[in-house]
C-alpha cells in the first residue's frame, strides 16, 4: 500500500506549533525549566534522527523515493537532512502538485531556477499572470507547496510575464503578498477539507459554507472551480446561478450567469467578466491534500 493510501493524521502539520506551546508553558517554571525542556526535545529529535538515518541507509533507494512521496515522512527526512532529492527537484514536484488548480483556471507556473542561497524564481503564466487574485494564487497554492517541499527556501521571486520585447520585471514575494495581507479580502489563507465537493455532478453548481465564507462550486467534467458567492457586478449572491454555453462557444465552454444582474463570467478563465473585463469573480483554490478535496479560505473567515 502506498504511503498516501493509509490513514493520515491531519494534526501532524501543526505538531511544531503544539511543541512550541508546550515549551512556552514550561517557561512558567522559570528559565531553567525552559532550557531543560528544550534540551529534552533536542535529545529526542536527535535520537529519532539517528535511528531514521540507519533505516534509510538500509533501504533500497527506490523505496526511499516512495517514502519521500508521503508529506509526513518527507518532512521528517527534511528535518534530519535525509531527503533523497535536492531542492530544485523538490520544488518542481511541489509545483506539479498545484498545476491541477492553476490549470483549472487556464494558468500555469514555470520554475526559472533556484539559487544557491535558496531563492526560488517563478513565472505565472496564462490567466494567472493577469488575474487580480494572482497574489492569492501565489500565497495559497504555489508558495504553500514550495515551502512545504523545500523549507530551506529563503524567498520566492515572481518574474512578471511581459511582451517578448520587454525586460522581465522582478516582483519580490514580500511585495506581492503585502497586497494580500493589507486587505481584508481575500486575505491570508488556510486549507479546509471539503470532501463533499466530490458529490457534485458534472454540470452542477453547488453552494457551500466554510466558516464565514460562502462559496459557489462548479463541476465541469472532472474539474472543480470554486468562487466566493458574490457577483462583482451587482454585489449580490450568485445563488441560483447555472452554467451555460455561450452562443457559438467552443465545446466545453462554460459561463456562469448572475441571476440578478445577468452578468456573465468565464468559469475556466478564473472568473473573468465577459461583459465588463473590470469585473472578476473571486476564485478560491481547490486541491487534493492528503487525499481529500480541500479549499483555501482566509484564516479570519475559516472559523465560525
Amino acid at each position: 500500500m502506498a504511503p498516501d493510501e493509509g490513514r493520515v493524521d491531519p494534526d501532524w502539520r501543526s505538531a511544531g506549533e503544539r511543541i512550541e506551546t508546550l515549551l512556552d508553558a514550561s517557561s512558567a517554571g522559570g528559565t531553567l525549566a525552559r532550557e531543560r525542556a528544550e534540551q529534552l526535545v533536542r535529545e529526542v529529535v536527535d535520537l529519532y534522527g539517528a535511528g531514521l538515518e540507519r533505516i534509510v541507509a538500509l533501504l533500497d533507494p527506490r523505496i526511499v523515493d516512495e517514502l519521500a512521496a508521503d508529506e509526513l515522512i518527507a518532512s521528517l527526512l527534511l528535518v534530519h537532512g535525509l531527503h533523497p532529492h535536492d531542492v530544485e527537484t523538490r520544488v518542481r514536484t511541489a509545483l506539479d502538485s498545484v498545476r491541477p488548480y492553476l490549470g483549472s483556471h487556464g494558468g500555469d507556473v514555470e520554475l526559472l531556477g533556484v539559487s544557491g542561497d535558496g531563492v526560488v524564481r517563478l513565472r505565472l503564466t496564462g490567466s494567472c499572470k493577469t488575474c487580480p487574485s494572482s497574489s492569492v494564487t501565489l500565497e495559497l497554492a504555489v508558495k504553500d507547496a514550495v515551502l512545504a517541499a523545500a523549507p530551506e527556501t529563503t524567498d520566492i521571486v515572481v518574474v512578471a510575464a511581459e511582451e517578448p520585447t520587454s525586460t522581465p520585471n522582478l516582483i519580490s514575494a514580500d511585495s506581492l503578498l503585502s497586497k494580500v495581507h493589507s486587505t481584508p479580502s481575500p486575505g491570508h489563507g488556510t486549507w479546509v477539507a471539503v470532501p463533499e465537493l466530490a458529490d457534485l455532478m458534472p454540470g452542477e453548481v453547488g453552494g457551500f459554507a466554510l466558516g464565514n465564507v460562502t462559496m459557489l462550486v462548479c463541476r465541469i467534467g472532472d474539474e472543480l472551480f470554486a468562487y466566493r458567492d458574490r457577483c462583482p457586478g451587482c454585489m449580490k449572491s450568485l445563488a441560483g446561478a447555472v452554467m451555460q454555453r455561450r452562443a457559438g462557444g467552443d465545446a466545453g465552454d462554460a459561463v456562469l450567469r448572475c441571476p440578478t444582474c445577468h452578468a456573465h463570467y468565464d468559469i475556466r478563465g478564473a472568473g473573468r467578466g465577459l461583459d465588463d473585463p473590470a469585473d472578476h469573480l473571486d476564485p478560491l483554490p481547490v486541491l487534493i491534500r492528503d487525499g481529500v478535496l480541500s479549499v483555501a479560505v482566509p484564516v479570519t473567515e475559516a472559523a465560525g
